[in-house]
């Protein structure tokens, strides 16, 4: 075989010289076949001896031997190694002017070897970029989307996977095909091609690339391709084929537009069938196709309209079905009906009806089963869930009343920062304009001990604002000296001060208004603390500063009014010159904020 290579390369070389074309056709033959026996071997050969060299002058002669020339490129650009020597040796011009002719055969070979050309390699999408072949591919694809002929069919799925070897991981490839409108082409390929398995794999793994883009969605959701997937989905009956399909739905479900078509197409009911046959499976791939399902399914559900669609004023079967996938036993399916009650939870109307209808006792039964060495995205979804159901002022008694918070501090010794995020919001939720759950709350010494530690937890910012906010949050809706007394003696109160200085103005607002009632209540006991964490300084600086909103400086200047009885207090905001900085203010463009110096600055000069 190796004697018989090296005569026939000698006698291409020759052959191709003075143009002899029976002789090359031999020789092409002789290579072919030494190809399908050891294409390294064989490829290597062919570079050592200079063969590709000669390749554009025997494509161009175009001829019976051109497909089998360009088979032979085809070949040889398997192989990484000899990718850039093929674009380097010029082949990529003659390739795509081999693209403007009508032999099936020439096209179907010069499609695989751009194909295998491009495929992994930077120099050779560059060359094919340069010399146009995508548009070519494109517009055949195109006008010839509607052929059912077997040899089309072969064709169409060989350009297909040259145009995604093209643009594989590279945005602007991909960005240039979605510019020349192959999306919408490659939706029509799925719908008349449904029964060419070949090419409906090559469609999806091109939908699965450009659905990565965002610039793609919009062309994608002006298509039926929501319905074409779901008619796909609904024949397939390997997990193989089904698994394809999900790695396309996922990314373009992104988009709240192809959301809702996929609603409409059915395919949440073939999301539901997908759990309802995997769900008693060990089988790793039933495993991973309930997750999937299941992922989807929650997904669907952030589209505003798609999540109206299915909640069906609480009646909708899809959401009945979900809901009672909370207590299941399997925790994949735990958690997608958590996630699932949290995105349903999204406008008021459903928190009041999904309340009344006794989904928080079915939350607070799942959470106890957790509490225990429990799952943590399980209970990062059963407190996103509460937290959102208990926005609705109506729902928050209710909810109290159903023991929510006595469920959400068995919590409160979790170490796992989403959890701890989750529960501080879930408890801030619950106690706005709730009095006696704020004083209840706010007296449980254990509760306001994790929270002060919580606000020093510099490496997770999320828990620490919450947990400064929370402690607020029980001081303003109490108003208890209790509540004051339990924060003070915790030590909470240099934390609400530096609260005062977050970037976030609600943050401040919330700061100053508890340290206001601290001191109204409790201005004995909380004097040492206030000097301790220079609430005096802090006060200046936030009057001081042309960035501080109206209500910042108008809640600072009570909170001033506050301190003055305050001896030591007293002679730091008199040291500070308060005096001058509030008369200043007296011509605030801000009514309130004038009317407040003008109260602020006598209660000054009574008391200097």
């Amino acid at each position: 075989m190796a004697d018989n290579l090296s005569e026939a390369l000698k006698t291409l070389k020759l052959s191709s010289a003075d143009g002899a074309s029976d002789s090359v056709e031999g020789c092409l033959d002789c290579l072919l076949k030494a190809l399908a026996h050891n294409n390294v071997e064989t490829s290597e050969k062919i570079q050592e001896m200079g063969v590709l060299a000669m390749m554009p002058a025997l494509l161009s002669a175009q001829n019976s031997c051109t497909p089998k020339v360009a088979n032979i490129i085809a070949e040889v650009a398997k192989n990484e190694f000899m990718r850039s020597p093929c674009v380097e040796a010029g082949l990529i011009p003659p390739l795509v002017q081999l693209l403007n002719c009508k032999d099936q055969e020439i096209l179907l070979q010069t499609g695989r070897a751009l194909g295998n050309i491009c495929y992994d390699s930077h120099e050779g999408r560059s060359a094919v970029d340069a010399a146009g072949g995508a548009q070519i591919v494109a517009e055949h694809i195109k006008s010839q989307a509607e052929s059912t002929d077997p040899a089309t069919g072969k064709l169409l799925t060989v350009f297909c996977g040259m145009l995604m070897n093209y643009s594989n991981d590279n945005d602007s490839l991909q960005a240039q095909l979605i510019s020349m409108g192959v999306i919408p082409t490659l939706v029509r390929l799925l719908g008349v091609h449904s029964q060419n398995t070949a090419l409906t794999e090559m469609c999806l793994i091109a939908f699965g690339n450009l659905a990565e883009l965002e610039s793609s969605k919009e062309q994608f959701a002006s298509t039926n391709i929501a319905e074409e997937l779901v008619r796909l989905f609904r024949k397939q009956a390997e997990h193989e084929k089904k698994e394809m399909i999900f790695e396309v739905l996922a990314p373009l479900a992104e988009n709240d537009v192809i959301k809702l078509q996929l609603v409409d197409a059915g395919l949440v009911e073939c999301l539901l069938e997908v759990v309802a046959q995997t769900v008693d499976s060990d089988r790793e791939e039933d495993v991973a196709q309930l997750k999937t399902a299941s992922d989807l399914m929650v997904l669907l559900l952030l589209g505003d309209e798609s999540m109206q669609k299915l909640f069906e004023g609480g009646k909708g079967s899809v959401f009945q079905r979900v809901l009672s996938w909370v207590p299941s036993n399997n925790h994949q399916l735990q958690l997608a009906g958590a996630l699932a009650i949290a995105n349903f939870a999204r406008n008021d109307g459903n928190c009041i009806h999904m309340v009344d209808t006794g989904i928080v006792q079915k939350l607070l039964e799942l959470l106890d089963r957790h509490v225990e060495e429990g799952n943590v995205t399980v209970q990062h979804a059963a407190l996103s869930a509460l937290r959102n159901l208990a926005i609705p002022v109506v729902n928050k008694s209710k909810m109290l009343l159903a023991g929510v918070s006595d469920v959400v501090l068995k919590f409160l010794k979790s170490e796992m920062p989403p959890v701890q995020f989750k529960l501080l919001g879930t408890l801030r939720m619950l106690i706005d304009t709730q009095a006696d759950a704020a004083e209840q709350l706010g007296t449980n010494t254990k509760l306001v001990e994790r929270l002060v530690e919580w606000c020093e937890a510099k490496d997770h910012a999320g828990v620490m604002g919450e947990s400064n906010r929370l402690l607020s949050a029980l001081i303003r809706h109490s108003k208890s000296k209790d509540v004051v007394r339990t924060v003070i003696q915790g030590g909470g109160v240099k934390h609400l001060v530096t609260m005062a200085t977050s970037e976030h103005m609600i943050m401040q607002n919330e700061a100053l208004v508890a340290l206001g009632l601290i001191a109204a209540l409790d201005l004995d006991c909380a004097e040492k603390d206030f000097v301790g964490a220079n609430l005096v300084q802090v006060l200046h600086k936030l009057l001081t500063d042309e960035h501080s909103a109206p209500e910042i400086k108008y809640n600072s200047m009570i909170l001033i009014c506050s301190i003055m009885g305050s001896e030591p207090l007293h002679k730091e905001v008199q040291s500070l010159a308060f005096i001058d900085v509030v008369s200043k203010l007296r011509s605030h463009e801000n009514k309130t904020v004038a009317h407040q110096a003008s109260l602020t600055e006598q209660r000054l000069t009574a008391q200097s």
